[in-house]
């Protein structure tokens, strides 16, 4: 149930924005439009020289705000901070079973991490440097006591990903108590029994790299996920609170946190759901909003935490806007973004696929159908 379920489009938003990035928005690019209209003989005072220079330093400006911001955040102002080296780190990924936490978990190996995977589904992996460990993350108990085996057989972890989760796709009135309870006990409660977990000894050596998955949705209600909603918001402002800990509290600005906000990520959780067909008829929306590759969720977290760097990861383009554009937007252009988007339809005839528990039952045949 873990293959991509949609193909991705040759052609989307996403892409045209990485082309403008390496191109229009690149330093490199930019200094040579000016040089080329100076070579063919246009004098200095030209307008058109003018505006090409005015370009090329709106780009340097540009450019260089970026840098700054992020080596402002992570501390690295006036120098950056060394690679990781993995050959050292023990990395715990929770929900590792499979989805995005399975490739993350299978990548890292293969690069030789030592990996310990916590989830409640039996892992299935050819890699030896994968340990698998049942745990339920929304049990206190039970991540205390698979936590300390996992030190006891693989040493302290070093990096934590908090990837777990599950959706139900229900309408407030239609959630049960085992519901609710389950939402929020693996998407955000977990959460903090890792860090209880884990945290202290990264505090204590001042290295450290704690992942938190959260999604597009926990900046934006829509119907029939609510409880999803609402635990993946939890998530947004425990990470940021998690960091002015790091920095004011405990002094420890070494130990990085890194944001995860998908949108519709190409897996199971989400594929039995009608946002998936509207995705497959619609071009419009799969160049708008494509659906998010696990492949490129997993690089892009290598990356964070290869480079050493704190990060917001944002996924596709057009989640960077949905927070200030909900923010400023009057009701009308609110709502009309609420009905462009389709949002509060696409749990339509959603089949909960992952995270099933036994008083659900198992997936019929003709439900996976």
């Amino acid at each position: 149930m873990d293959a991509p379920i949609l193909e991705s489009q040759v052609v989307d938003v996403d892409v045209f924005v990485k082309v403008v990035s390496k191109t229009m928005l690149s330093p490199f690019f930019a200094i040579w439009v000016p040089i080329f209209y100076k070579s063919q003989g246009l004098p200095w005072t030209s307008p058109i020289i003018f505006w090409s220079s005015f370009y090329v330093v709106s780009v340097f400006v540009f450019r260089a705000l970026c840098a700054i911001d992020r080596r402002w955040r992570n501390g690295t102002l006036f120098g950056s901070g060394p690679r990781i080296d993995w050959s050292e780190q023990v990395v715990v990924i929770t929900g590792g079973a499979g989805g995005i936490g399975g490739l993350l978990a299978n990548t890292l190996a293969i690069r030789g991490v030592t990996v310990a995977v916590m989830d409640v589904v039996p892992l299935v992996t050819e890699n030896h440097n994968i340990e698998y460990y049942k745990c339920d993350v929304s049990n206190y108990e039970e991540v205390q006591r698979v936590a300390a085996k996992i030190v006891n057989d693989l040493g302290h972890p070093t990096i934590l990903v908090n990837n777990a989760g599950v959706v139900q796709g229900k309408l407030i009135t239609e959630l049960t108590e085992a519901d609710v309870k389950q939402t929020f006990g693996v998407n955000t409660i977990g959460h903090f029994w890792t860090l209880k977990a884990f945290l202290p000894y990264m505090i204590q050596e001042k290295v450290g790299h704690i992942i938190s998955m959260s999604s597009i949705m926990g900046l934006v209600g829509a119907a029939q996920v609510a409880d999803y909603s609402a635990s993946k918001a939890a998530v947004v402002t425990l990470h940021e609170s998690l960091r002015y800990e790091l920095d004011h509290k405990h002094n420890t600005p070494s130990v990085r946190t890194t944001l995860v906000l998908p949108g519709y990520t190409n897996t199971a959780m989400f594929s039995r759901s009608s946002y998936h067909k509207i995705l497959r008829n619609s071009f419009i929306h799969r160049f708008f909003v494509p659906p998010v590759q696990p492949q490129d969720i997993v690089k892009a977290i290598i990356s964070a935490i290869d480079a050493q760097e704190s990060r917001d990861i944002i996924l596709p383009f057009y989640g960077n806007f949905v927070r200030p554009l909900t923010a400023i937007l009057p009701s009308w252009g609110r709502d009309f973004l609420q009905w462009a988007s389709q949002a509060d339809y696409a749990m339509e005839g959603f089949v909960k696929v992952t995270g099933r528990r036994d008083d659900e039952g198992a997936l019929n045949a003709e439900k996976q159908g």
